[in-house]
């Protein structure tokens, strides 16, 4: 495959050329109540051209690899034809060519692991959601895992082989009782073996658990509180209210919020700093190499409190006299890459988390993300599942808590951050230009934040 891609390259007539093709083995176990939804195993292989031609793409997908010259040509032609109404020419932030391989160890690799065995092991957390308690009514049980073995070679001189796995579980209870329905769940991702999927029971009964705790809960009174996000609701929260306009493409088409994001703006205090990370041990963002061939890179996106960096492809680096970071990312073979996150977390702070509850009179300890939206600087999250916080303690359960809020003015209104840091990969991923799901891994200690909007009775 190697000389063929690069014999290929050397005859392009583009002025520049990339090839990228991806063979992917997946297998998928779906549980809805005591039905088995799905059960699957596969592999799909394919690939993409990309040339540059007059400062304009053109592009072609490829599932044969002996297509390669026709499709160099025809992209060739696209970007020619095209290139006769740019406006705004298309040139690349230069970058040094690179060889390398990167393969991860598997503990347990997945491939080898017999469909059966994960259907028995999803079937099993099933059933202890299902037999947690008589007001369970529903569930819903995924497993998924997937290798995707990645070549990317370019005309500047790139080869790369990578391989990129990935794991998730999801874990989802439906608890009714007088009418009323409450649902909660429990997911994890990483980029490793089988073995990220084993021994997560304690997750299923956690998520049956909670759904039944919340048919008792208080619904949240609406007003304005000091709020505590643990973990998981702070990384949702700096991934989609600020990460995305973070995208160094989503600026260059926005010019009023390219004026808000001025780098070297303060947006914070300086304990405040915000990070993308292009390679973590384990975390379902790796990209060691993005999909331009660029090298990772850890990007500070907020550094002590100051807007000190965002996330680029070569195409945005070149535009805004920046550096690429190896943000470029496809969702699939099928797709160009675009500016995508991909470890995105918040660094930890001094702060215990029992300093962070003890100085709130009456607040919101909130937990958990369960859906949200952005438009532009605005957002709102829904969180989980909640508890008051009264006179410095963790007092009852709440529910139906949804938090919105303009995300420069909520920044600035963090006052206190813990040391308590965690990453979380769940089973979804990110959705941005009809890309989804591409494998995200967000992350922060807990943080407290002033004068949140809560919506509520």
């Amino acid at each position: 495959m190697e000389a063929h891609v690069r014999e290929v390259l050397a005859k392009s007539p583009a002025d520049y050329t990339e090839i990228r093709w991806e063979e992917v083995d997946r297998s998928r176990v779906a549980f809805q109540r005591d039905q088995l939804m799905a059960l699957e195993r596969s592999r799909e292989a394919g690939g993409i051209v990309r040339v540059l031609v007059g400062g304009a793409w053109g592009v072609a997908v490829f599932t044969d690899p002996d297509d390669l010259p026709r499709k160099v040509e025809e992209a060739t032609q696209l970007a020619r034809a095209a290139a006769r109404h740019v406006r705004d020419p298309i040139r690349l932030a230069e970058v040094p060519p690179v060889q390398d391989r990167f393969f991860p160890e598997l503990k347990i690799d997945f491939r080898e692991v017999p469909l059966e065995e994960k259907r028995r092991l999803a079937e099993g957390y099933n059933k202890i959601i299902l037999n947690f308690a008589p007001e369970i009514v529903s569930t819903a049980v995924r497993y998924t895992d997937s290798l995707r073995r990645l070549i990317y070679a370019n005309s500047q001189g790139t080869y790369i082989e990578q391989a990129i796995p990935d794991v998730t579980v999801l874990l989802l209870a439906v608890a009714r009782k007088n009418g009323d329905i409450q649902q909660a769940f429990e997911s994890i991702g990483e980029a490793g073996g089988y073995e990220i999927a084993q021994a997560r029971g304690e997750l299923a009964e956690a998520a049956a658990k909670r759904a039944v705790d919340l048919l008792s809960a208080k619904p949240v009174k609406g007003g304005r509180y000091t709020v505590v996000l643990d973990q998981e609701l702070a990384g949702v929260f700096i991934h989609e209210a600020f990460g995305h306009i973070c995208e160094a493409d989503f600026l260059l088409k926005n010019e009023p919020m390219r004026k808000v994001m001025e780098l070297g703006k303060r947006f914070g205090v300086e304990a405040l700093n915000v990070v993308d990370d292009g390679y973590i041990p384990g975390a379902r963002g790796n990209v060691p190499y993005d999909d331009e061939g660029v090298p990772r890179k850890k990007v500070y996106l907020i550094k002590e409190g100051v807007l000190s960096g965002l996330m680029h492809s070569r195409a945005t680096a070149e535009k805004t006299g920046m550096e690429p970071t190896g943000n470029a990312r496809a969702v699939s073979w099928e797709h160009e890459p675009i500016v995508r996150m991909r470890n995105t977390y918040i660094e930890p702070g001094e702060a215990s988390f029992e300093e962070l509850i003890a100085g709130v009179d009456h607040g919101i300890y909130a937990k958990g993300a369960f859906g949200g939206q952005t438009e532009f600087e605005q957002f709102t999250f829904s969180a989980g599942y909640a508890y008051e916080i009264v006179g410095g303690e963790i007092g009852d359960m709440l529910r139906d808590v949804v938090l919105t809020g303009n995300v420069f003015q909520t920044l600035r209104n963090i006052d206190l951050i813990a040391d308590d840091f965690q990453l979380k990969g769940g089973a979804g991923g990110c959705g941005k230009y009809s890309q989804s799901p591409l494998p995200v891994t967000d992350g922060a200690p807990h943080v407290r934040i002033r004068d949140v909007i809560i919506g509520g009775r």
